[in-house]
């Protein structure tokens, strides 16, 4: 028997090729696999022996060549492809090890040239994983050290790898080879800066960990990252304390990590649910934690925290006294990160690339039956405003709205912000009525932080308004400005009612549904 080993990756490969060699099996290989074999002691041939030709044009030619691949692709079990090997002189390949060259280390690389990331586009290995994949009942085709183990367990025990091993590994090569394809892909499209969506959409992604379950306990879940560096994102957080991030933990801190990098001031998101409970900016990070606790000190209660700023000993002592399930910062305050350490469950999560946002080509994707729909992220916030109402919105009024619409573009629709001195006091999402979330924003603001609360405080929408019933309620609570995208056919009626009780009215002319 022979085996073929040509690999990028040589973690564990001189021991697995060690123990082939034991079991008699003979080792051909290639370029800097065949010198690391010989330089521990196996006995390889050169590839260039086994096929009389030799490597050329810088090492894109080595294996290219039918006697590899007759020697792979013969069907053992006819004799007509076994007679044929035999007048041409050709021995049966009955073991393919490759994995391929390090195209997404490469493109990662910094300045690297497109003609580097080219170069290192792989030809053969591709040919040999997908030959031995197709005669998988005849050879083992390994792409994965983790794999190594396993062959050799079977080979030990029954002289033979079993029908169904070689079927899984014969999977295992043609997602090895999708993922390999969908990088190079994509990162054509990136260089020519195509933006449009493709007739055929393939994604990649790498498996991070398997979780425990998904949304409900009968659920199966995992965590993917993209490729690439994922720079803001929850999937390369440095996890420092606390149970493993369960699917809705995940989710959830993502929403908050989102609406977080709205702020470049000192600011604090607490989420529950996929949707904001508490939000507050201010001058430093313990002030903006206070906004944020005193926003909602109910609905935080098991919730997530997420943090701008270093976490403090002073704000790690309040934490420490209330149900969290996950705190993220950049960085935690060594005296901070000891204390809230001493919660075993508490799940602290370090981010030093926290503010990174997403560029604005990046996708958002939800799986429907059958299919997935697909949107660019709402990246933006406005381009501008109108102010639509007699009386224009105070500075002061102005920051609020600001601050407001930062919230409500990351409530569930309709949805509806309360805020004034960059607190949230009010939030109402996922209303199928847009009025009944502002009285629902009322109503909590009154019973989470007090009567009198929403007088002078600032009303943000995440779409415009139907009807003015919604500028009525908004008198009664004593809301002084509003923030709208505008664009119903009746916003004459909302605006002519704010003009008759002096509020400010501004449309931004952009709508953020989030569903």
């Amino acid at each position: 028997m022979k085996a073929l080993i040509s690999v990028s990756d040589k973690t564990g490969i001189v021991e697995f090729a060690k123990e082939l060699e034991a079991l008699g099996i003979e080792i051909i290989s290639t370029g800097g696999t065949y010198n690391k074999l010989k330089e521990n002691g196996v006995k390889a041939m050169e590839i260039s022996e086994l096929t009389g030709f030799p490597e050329c044009l810088d090492g894109r030619v080595k294996t290219l060549h039918p006697k590899v691949h007759a020697g792979i692709l013969a069907m053992r079990s006819k004799e007509e492809h076994m007679k044929q090997l035999k007048d041409l002189g050709i021995d049966t390949i009955d073991f393919v090890v490759v994995n391929l060259y390090p195209f997404k280390q490469t493109i990662l690389k910094e300045n690297v040239t497109r003609e580097e990331c080219v170069e290192n586009i792989d030809i053969g290995g591709p040919t040999m994983l997908r030959s031995a994949a197709k005669n998988y009942q005849d050879v083992s085709v390994i792409t994965d050290p983790n794999d190594y183990s396993l062959v050799l367990n079977e080979l030990k025990q029954n002289g033979t790898v079993s029908l169904d091993t070689k079927f899984y590994l014969m999977n295992k090569v043609f997602e090895h080879t999708a993922n390999y394809d969908a990088m190079i892909c994509n990162y054509i499209k990136s260089q020519r800066k195509d933006e449009s969506f493709p007739n055929n959409l393939t994604l990649t992604y790498e498996k991070v960990q398997e979780m425990r379950y998904g949304e409900n306990p009968h659920q199966k879940a995992a965590l993917y990252k993209e490729i690439g560096k994922c720079e803001g994102s929850l999937t390369i957080g440095n996890q420092l304390n606390g149970k493993e991030l369960s699917f809705n933990n995940i989710n959830d801190t993502n929403g908050a990590l989102e609406l977080l990098k709205e702020f470049d001031e000192p600011t604090v998101v607490a989420c529950k649910h996929g949707n904001p409970c508490g939000v507050g900016s201010g001058t430093d990070i313990y002030e903006a934690w206070e906004k944020a606790f005193n926003a909602d000190k109910t609905s935080i209660f098991g919730g997530i925290v997420t943090v701008n700023r270093p976490i403090t000993l002073k704000m790690a002592e309040e934490m420490k006294e209330i149900f969290l399930e996950v705190i993220v910062a950049p960085s935690f305050d060594s005296d901070a990160l000891e204390l809230l350490k001493t919660k075993k469950n508490l799940r602290l999560i370090e981010l030093p690339s926290i503010s990174v946002k997403q560029p604005e080509t990046a996708l958002d994707i939800k799986k429907i039956n059958g299919g997935i729909i697909v949107q660019t992220i709402d990246s933006k916030l406005l381009d501008g405003y109108e102010v639509v109402t007699d009386r224009k919105p105070t500075e002061k009024e102005l920051e609020d709205m600001m601050f407001g619409l930062k919230v409500v573009k990351f409530a569930k629709s309709n949805g509806i912000v309360l805020a004034k001195n960059k607190q949230t006091i009010g939030i109402g999402p996922g209303q199928v009525n847009r009025i009944w979330a502002v009285k629902q924003c009322v109503e909590h603001s009154k019973e989470l932080i007090g009567e009198g609360v929403t007088e002078g405080s600032i009303l943000a929408s995440d779409a415009f308004f139907p009807f003015d019933d919604c500028v009525e309620e908004a008198h009664k609570a004593g809301i002084t400005a509003i923030v709208q995208p505008g664009g119903s056919i009746r916003d004459e009626d909302s605006i002519k009612k704010c003009n008759e009780y002096g509020i400010a009215m501004i449309f931004t002319h952009m709508r953020h549904f989030k569903h």
